[in-house]
């Protein structure tokens, strides 16, 4: 090695120490992790940990009252799988579900269909479709639970027309569907709004070339606006499956788990355990279930969105 060579790295090793340490990738690098940060701190400290510890409470028996609190392993999952009540609770929490998925869904897409038409008065219509959503959730299901007794306003509107209602939310066959109904109504606004943004993003164009082919009013519904406001319809199934899994305040309100067991659904039962049995350990174990349920049905809807959803691969 020559001394030209020994003084080439010399002088290397002289300018990588020169180097400043806050270089323009180093800066930009712990700019992006404070922006992530209270981000990330909110989901480790109110995501990741109470879930951590509900999984930690479903392997112990908490007894509140005599305040004990013991190691019990897998015995609340055993109980789990042997509980009488569950197959009525599951069954409860699947038709409450497709039910206020489908009405939501449905409904939600007809208003955002017919208010998307340049028609005098859709301004009002959309507001007014939209304000339950501001309502408070217990002063609308409050409302609701006096319309729907056997002497309430629902059925003084059918008496009108000769029809003798029934007592709403005491019927077994009608307790669940008024539940849903007054879920729907509630919240098919939000979802209404969602639609009408994709509505409006449609190229008019397309309709007019496929008019121009012949395509009826469904065929465009069908082959044009389906596909492309597809994303929006995938956002919309999935927030209204997890939120049709959370339903508790109206089942509390209205129905309280009854008639039976035709309205306690899977969040309502949890409660039941935990707070009312003092059952903590099995409510927490009813808190890993529904979150598992959650979880999968949120994976299927995302996988499956390859096969219908445009643009995606």
């Amino acid at each position: 090695m020559t001394a030209t060579d020994i003084g080439d790295r010399v002088a290397g090793r002289a300018a990588a120490r020169r180097r400043p340490f806050w270089t323009i990738p180093r800066r930009d690098a712990l700019v992006g992790y404070l922006l992530v940060s209270p981000q990330l701190a909110g989901s480790v400290l109110f995501v990741l940990l109470p879930l951590g510890l509900v999984v930690w409470y479903s392997l112990q028996e908490w007894n509140v009252l005599a305040g004990t609190f013991e190691f019990v392993g897998g015995r609340n999952y055993e109980k789990l799988l042997a509980d009488p009540n569950m197959g009525a609770v599951l069954t409860s929490t699947a038709l409450f579900s497709v039910g206020l998925v489908v009405l939501n869904l449905a409904l939600a897409l007809t208003l955002a269909i017919l208010l998307n038409q340049k028609l005098a008065g859709t301004t009002f219509f959309r507001t007014l479709f939209f304000s339950p959503v501001l309502v408070s959730l217990v002063a609308w299901t409050i409302v609701w639970q006096f319309l729907l007794q056997g002497e309430g306003g629902v059925n003084g509107l059918l008496a009108v027309a000769g029809v003798d209602g029934p007592n709403w939310l005491r019927g077994e066959g009608t307790a669940l569907l008024s539940v849903v109904v007054v879920q729907v109504i509630k919240n098919v606004g939000l979802n209404m709004v969602l639609f009408l943004a994709a509505l409006q993003g449609v190229p008019r164009q397309l309709y007019e070339a496929a008019h121009l082919d012949g395509a009826g009013a469904w065929t465009r519904f069908r082959r044009v606006t389906v596909p492309l406001i597809s994303p929006t319809i995938l956002l919309t199934s999935i927030i209204t499956v997890v939120g049709s899994l959370q339903v508790f305040a109206q089942i509390a309100v209205l129905t309280q788990g009854g008639p039976g067991m035709s309205t306690t659904v899977l969040v309502y039962y949890l409660y039941q355990q935990a707070f009312q049995f003092r059952h903590f350990g099995y409510g927490a174990t009813l808190s890993v279930l529904l979150f598992l349920i959650v979880a999968v049905l949120t994976l299927v809807q995302w996988r499956m969105r390859r096969k219908w959803v445009f643009h995606e691969s």
